[in-house]
């Protein structure tokens, strides 16, 4: 993955606008509704000011760090729009039982809610967003991300609901976490917000993707200027991620349905332009795990597999997919963390049921 951003040293409202573009187009489809969570963000910003943005090298090797998150099916949140209350709830629960104060918040992965949670938590509590993540994307289970690659314990952790419920998990190992939250996050109406993973600046320094928020900001910005000078954007888009093009068409069918605390389905796409007359299906569980151009494998998890409007260049979310939108698909490499014998076991095709091994997208899509 590219990561050569310029840094961010402090969050205002410009940013807000493209880091919640550029994470919905890393998200892959999940991480929920960038607008609800900007929404949210520029709220918090217009209150309480910027946020500091700090490096994952700047945080004391023994301060205490939280992801902060919306957990469950990105469709629920659409019609059950949080309070902002309920990841307040969520931070000082899991602050009061560590019995510690929380020196940074930081996004557990990159989404258009879920890169814009830890904004509104970092201005409302007024401490720092470090600029890292745990996955350099978007995953659907808890355990996907690196800190688990790495033994890190996803808890204690605390799931709040919109009506006043909170629950601490404390669990033997990270697949238990993620049964008993997701079966709690049914009953607790689909979505719900969580403070996870607490760890250490130690730890975080060895096992975050770093700089995502400050690439996801120039991932927006980048769309943001190329569509003000009258560009091609996702000329701009790929020059920016590195991203490999994998189908321009029209979507001809969408197929969803939210099952166990997920979104899943598939999107078909007829070719136009140069892909006049091929097929293209997207598979997805809130995110998009593989792709096939007439029948083959151009792409797959744990690598990017991005939907973005084939005019303006901006991310669709799998929610967002509609009958015969005209829209353009990409791919993009993960991150190296991802391309381990651990990684492709927990996040590689096989594991969401696929029959496929996983091959790197820019080995699949050579010229």
């Amino acid at each position: 993955m590219k990561k050569s951003a310029e840094r961010l040293e402090k969050i205002d409202l410009e940013a807000v606008e493209d880091i919640a573009v550029g994470a919905a187009l890393l998200g892959t489809g999940g991480g929920g509704d960038p607008h609800v969570g900007k929404l949210m963000a520029i709220q918090s910003i217009q209150k309480n000011g910027p946020v500091k943005l700090i490096d994952v090298e700047d945080v004391p090797d023994d301060a205490l760090v939280v992801p902060v998150a919306m957990m469950g099916a990105p469709t629920v949140l659409v019609e059950k729009v949080p309070s902002g209350r309920e990841i307040f709830n969520a931070f000082e629960s899991l602050q009061n039982f560590l019995g510690k104060e929380v020196f940074a918040v930081l996004p557990i992965e990159a989404g258009g809610v879920n890169s814009m949670i830890p904004i509104m938590v970092a201005a409302e509590k007024k401490v720092p967003l470090v600029d890292v993540d745990g996955m350099g994307r978007a995953f659907p289970e808890l355990q996907m991300v690196t800190y688990h690659l790495f033994g890190i314990s996803a808890t204690p952790m605390v799931l709040a609901d919109e009506k006043g419920n909170s629950l601490l998990l404390k669990t033997i190992n990270n697949f238990w976490t993620e049964s008993l939250a997701r079966n709690a996050t049914v009953v607790m109406g689909g979505s719900v917000m969580i403070a996870i993973y607490p760890m250490t600046g130690k730890q975080v320094k060895q096992a975050g993707i770093r700089n995502i928020v400050s690439y996801s900001a120039q991932i927006g910005r980048v769309i943001r200027e190329a569509l003000k000078r009258g560009d091609d954007p996702i000329e701009a888009l790929l020059k920016a991620t590195d991203g490999i093009p994998l189908f321009k068409g029209k979507i001809s069918d969408v197929i969803r349905r939210t099952t166990g605390g997920f979104v899943r389905g598939e999107a078909y796409l007829d070719g136009i332009d140069q892909y006049k007359g091929e097929s293209f299906t997207i598979n997805f569980q809130n995110e998009n795990l593989i792709a096939l151009r007439n029948g083959k494998v151009v792409a797959t998890v744990p690598d990017l597999i991005c939907v973005v409007d084939a005019h303006t260049g901006l991310p669709i979310t799998t929610e967002g997919l509609r009958y015969g939108q005209r829209v353009f698909v990409l791919g993009i490499p993960c991150d190296e963390k991802w391309r381990t014998e651990k990684g492709i076991q927990t996040v590689g095709p096989h594991y969401f049921g696929y029959d496929v091994d996983y091959i790197p997208v820019e080995e699949l899509n050579l010229q």
